[in-house]
């Protein structure tokens, strides 16, 4: 299997392979080192991080559900100064890519954060306008699910983020996933990342309360990967961008389909919280069916669903 390539492009930045951490699942890469090397994956994308830091959501903030597990963490974060000061020396002593996830509650916010990681040695910037647990007008999803305050976001944090690339993280919580990606495409998006969570809620029965203090949490994990699959579809018959899939990949195989739906990397979260070492299993994994069907990139994947006609 030495000569299988496992190395694939989005928007200029070269990966060793393509199999990325997902955002808010790994932290800063600390909590996996006693499991395996980040040098072995393709990218590692950072918790999301804003201007100043924040404390998150009030606990009980996650629970585990069928096929996967709901949270309402709500993006603690340190702040994006100290995560440069602190965080980002260390992530530079391994050879694997940096995607630094960031978010805020205004476009300004967003554009200035973004300001500031253009002066910094990382790789990509991928855009939070997705996630389901900040407080409506704050950020977030608020952004993802009107096309043009995702067009608008997007415009001025590629503005300011000099010439680092931009994937912009898409919300499934939309009635056409096509329109919003459009609109980060014509915002100047590089590359698209979806999908983010699913709004779900669980009651504890015997309390006749929600199990999260928030009430509702996103739903991640195996549970959402039919949706993945089918959104990333969708997605790249809309648009002519990249997409890094995410949503429910545990295995070689899991990843695989994301990528023939349309593809070119995959993130893993979710599968982490039951196997720390999940990201490497999914880098096996896959290159291992390219050696079972003879072959030799990995890229060739991308995008080769045979639709029934």
């Amino acid at each position: 299997m030495n000569n299988i390539d496992l190395s694939v492009e989005i928007a200029g930045v070269k990966f060793k392979n393509p199999v990325f951490t997902a955002s808010g699942t790994s932290g800063f890469g600390r909590e996996y080192l006693p499991y395996y090397d980040l040098s072995g994956i393709g990218a590692i994308t950072t918790k999301g991080l804003c201007l100043k830091p924040k404390e998150g959501n009030k606990t009980p903030r996650v629970a585990e559900t069928h096929g996967g597990m709901l949270n309402a963490v709500g993006l603690q974060n340190p702040g994006i100064k100290y995560f440069i000061e602190h965080e980002l020396p260390h992530l530079k002593k391994y050879d694997v890519k940096i995607i630094v996830n960031i978010f805020g509650e205004t476009i300004d916010e967003y554009a200035e954060v973004a300001g500031i990681l253009s002066g910094t040695d990382i790789d990509m910037l991928e855009l939070n306008i997705s996630c389901p647990n900040l407080e409506p007008g704050k950020g977030g999803i608020t952004f993802g699910t009107d096309p043009k305050m995702a067009e608008e976001v997007t415009k001025a944090a590629k503005k300011r983020a000099g010439s680092k690339p931009v994937a912009v993280k898409l919300s499934p919580n939309v009635t056409d996933i096509a329109e919003i990606a459009r609109a980060a495409e014509n915002g100047g998006a590089d590359a698209i990342s979806m999908i983010n969570t699913l709004i779900g809620m669980k009651i504890d029965i015997k309390t006749r309360r929600p199990v999260l203090y928030k009430n509702t949490g996103g739903l991640s994990g195996g549970a959402i990967k039919p949706i993945a699959v089918r959104m990333i579809w969708q997605v790249k018959q809309a648009v002519n961008l990249p997409v890094i899939g995410m949503g429910g990949v545990r295995n070689g195989g899991d990843a695989v389909e994301l990528m023939l739906a349309g593809a070119s990397a995959v993130a893993v979260g979710t599968a982490a919280f039951d196997n720390p070492a999940a990201a490497i299993k999914v880098r096996d994994g896959i290159t291992c069916y390219l050696a079972e069907n003879n072959i030799k990139s990995v890229r060739e994947l991308t995008g080769a669903l045979k639709i029934w006609q």
